[in-house]
């Protein structure tokens, strides 16, 4: 398995990033072009010691990819978001 923390590059903290935080459970992070959604999975769920149940991918026109990355309800994603300063 590849590093985690070269899988996962960073989190984006942004309005949106934000809204999806309080209303889904969410996180967004800016992941490695090459990263497959398995991957990004377990590099979270090591990172974090959290379980993951969805990550969705999406490559903007920038060519940076961003994970979009729902954490089961025992985890809120704004303790997650807390405890490595995004909030």
């Amino acid at each position: 398995m590849k590093d985690p923390y070269k899988v996962i590059k960073y989190p984006l903290s942004t309005e949106k990033s934000l809204r999806l935080m309080e209303s889904e459970n969410k996180l967004i992070f800016v992941i490695d072009i090459n990263a497959k959604k398995p991957e990004v999975k377990k590099a979270i769920e090591e990172i974090f010691k959290t379980k993951v149940l969805k990550v969705n991918t999406f490559v903007n026109a920038d060519g940076e990819k961003r994970a979009y990355v729902k954490f089961s309800p025992e985890t809120p994603a704004i303790d997650i978001a807390t405890n490595f300063g995004l909030m």
